[in-house]
C-alpha cells in the first residue's frame, strides 16, 4: 500500500511559477548591470543594492526549483506528505540571504563613516532609475501570488526590499550630486541594510511558525474544537492538531467521541465539511470512536 501524498490539492506556489520565472530573468539581467556600474562609480549604495539583487537571483532561483520539487510525485514511499515543504525551505533561504546582505551592508557602511570616498553620482541615478523600473515590474508580477504562497511571498518581499533599495540609490545619487558629499551614499546604504533586516525577520517568523507546526494564522484551535463538539452525536473532541504543510495547505487531525446510537458516517461527513467550509482546512484526518473506547489516554505526550 502506497503512502505517498496523492490527494490532488491545489498548489499555490506552482500556479505562480511563471511569475517567478519572468522575475528571475529580469532581476538576473539587471544584477549584472548594477554590479558593473557599482564598481565603476564606487557607490556603496549601488553595490549594496547589487548585493541584494544577487540574493534575489539566488532566492528566486531556489523558489523556482522548490515549486518544481513540490509538485513532484514521491517515488520513495517515505514522503507521506509529498515534497510540499520544499517551498518553506526556499523561503528560509530567502531569510538567510536577506540577513546576510543586510549585515554586510551595515558593516561596510559603518566602516566607511569618516573615511575618504569617491562616488560618481551620474551612474547611480541612471542605474537606480533602471532598477526601480525592473523592480516595479517584478512587484506587479509577484503581488497576486504573495498572498497565497509563502514561497512567492519570500520572493516578493525580496523585491520589495530591492525596490526600496533602488529608491535609496536614486536619493543618494541626487544628494551626492547636489551637495558633493559622499556621506549621503553611506547613510542611504545603511538605511537600506536596516530595512532589509527588518523585512527578513518578519518573514523568518512566518517560516519558523510553519516549520514549528504552529496553529495556522487566522485559525483558533479552541473555536475549531467547539465547532466539532457541537456536531450532533459528538460527545467529546480530543487530540486536535492543526498545522500548515505549506502555503494554502492547512492540515488537521482529531478524535471525535460519539454516542452509542450516533451515525458515525454522518458525523464524519459533517466534521470534514465543517472544517473545509468554516475553517479552510481541506485535509483532515478524523478518527470517530465510541465513548467506551480506551487507549488515547495512555499516550504520555
Amino acid at each position: 500500500m502506497g503512502t505517498g501524498h496523492g490527494h490532488g490539492h491545489g498548489h499555490a506556489g506552482g500556479r505562480h511559477r511563471w511569475r517567478l520565472a519572468v522575475s528571475f530573468a529580469l532581476i538576473g539581467a539587471y544584477f549584472m548591470v548594477e554590479l558593473a556600474y557599482g564598481l565603476i562609480s564606487g557607490s556603496l549604495a549601488l553595490l549594496s543594492d547589487a548585493g541584494h539583487m544577487a540574493a534575489d537571483v539566488v532566492t528566486l532561483g531556489a523558489a523556482l526549483v522548490a515549486t518544481r520539487i513540490a509538485t513532484r510525485p514521491d517515488t520513495t514511499g517515505r514522503r507521506s506528505y509529498g515534497s510540499y515543504r520544499a517551498e518553506v525551505f526556499a523561503s528560509l533561504l530567502a531569510v538567510i540571504m536577506m540577513l546576510g546582505v543586510a549585515l554586510y551592508v551595515v558593516v561596510e557602511a559603518v566602516g566607511r563613516i569618516g573615511g575618504p570616498a569617491e562616488v560618481s553620482s551620474g551612474p547611480m541615478l541612471v542605474v537606480g532609475a533602471i532598477g526601480l523600473a525592473v523592480n516595479l515590474i517584478a512587484l506587479l508580477l509577484l503581488r497576486s501570488g504573495a498572498g497565497e504562497s509563502l514561497n512567492v511571498k519570500g520572493a516578493y518581499l525580496e523585491v520589495v526590499a530591492d525596490t526600496a533599495g533602488s529608491v535609496g540609490v536614486i536619493i543618494a545619487g541626487w544628494l551626492v550630486a547636489a551637495t558633493g558629499q559622499p556621506f549621503w551614499d553611506t547613510l542611504v546604504a545603511l538605511a537600506i541594510g536596516l530595512f532589509v533586516a527588518v523585512r527578513a525577520i518578519a518573514l523568518g517568523r512566518q517560516v519558523f511558525a510553519v516549520l514549528g507546526q504552529h496553529v495556522p494564522e487566522g485559525l483558533d484551535a479552541t473555536a475549531v474544537a467547539a465547532d466539532l463538539a457541537a456536531i450532533d452525536g459528538v460527545r467529546d473532541v480530543h487530540d486536535l492538531h492543526l498545522w500548515t504543510l505549506t502555503s494554502g495547505m492547512n492540515v488537521a487531525t482529531a478524535h471525535l467521541v460519539t454516542g452509542d446510537h450516533s451515525d458515525n458516517h454522518a458525523v464524519l461527513d459533517q466534521a470534514r465539511d465543517l472544517l473545509r467550509r468554516r475553517h479552510g482546512v481541506a485535509h483532515a484526518t478524523l478518527q470517530v470512536e465510541p465513548a467506551d473506547h480506551r487507549g488515547c489516554d495512555e499516550l504520555d505526550w
